[in-house]
């Protein structure tokens, strides 16, 4: 029994005492390959490259004498057409949209991801159908109202209404899809 608290304490000192490694200060050069590697990996938009390279050079600092410029970096980017805010725009719409997610939750996914309003504008074309359709499949993937395997009372159909509310559906066809003929 000492052997092995001998041999665990041994190894618990060991590894408190390994030294802990701090990264280099990044210069405009490594700034700039790690803004290769983030858009080659990610989809991603100017403004997301923009926070990932602020971040990056508050965590690890800049070199002496060379402050790299992550605003240059991003827009060297976005020339280059490694990043495309239209286009991660209509994918991203389209794709929450197949998902069933309402326009507001669209839109507030494309804010958070940093594109501007003309462009989420131009991807999300006002359309009723549309959100009509994008309603009935959140609510056939979630199986609200009429695609509920049994009887919803009156609490539950609540609850419902408000997770289509929260996935971004407007109040009256998330209402009106909640109160259809069972299927």
């Amino acid at each position: 029994m000492a052997i092995r608290y001998e041999l665990w304490h041994k190894i618990v000192t060991m590894v408190q005492r390994r030294p802990r490694t701090v990264p280099k200060p990044l210069d405009p050069a490594t700034l700039d390959a790690l803004a290769l590697v983030y858009v080659g990996r990610y989809a991603t938009t100017r403004g997301k490259l923009l926070r990932y390279l602020q971040r990056k050079l508050r965590e690890r600092g800049a070199a002496d004498g060379a402050a790299p410029d992550p605003e240059a970096i991003a827009d060297r980017m976005v020339s280059y057409g490694y990043v495309d805010d239209a286009g991660f725009a209509q994918n991203r719409a389209q794709s929450l949209s197949a998902r069933g997610y309402g326009e507001r939750r669209v839109r507030g996914a494309l804010a958070q991801a940093g594109v501007d309003r003309e462009i989420v504008d131009s991807a999300l074309p006002p359309d009723d159908d549309r959100a009509k359709a994008a309603a009935e499949t959140y609510a056939r993937r979630r199986r609200f109202g009429p695609y509920a395997h049994n009887p919803v009372d009156r609490d539950a159909q609540r609850k419902q209404l408000a997770a289509m509310l929260r996935a971004g559906h407007d109040f009256a066809t998330s209402l009106a899809i909640l109160k259809a003929e069972q299927r």
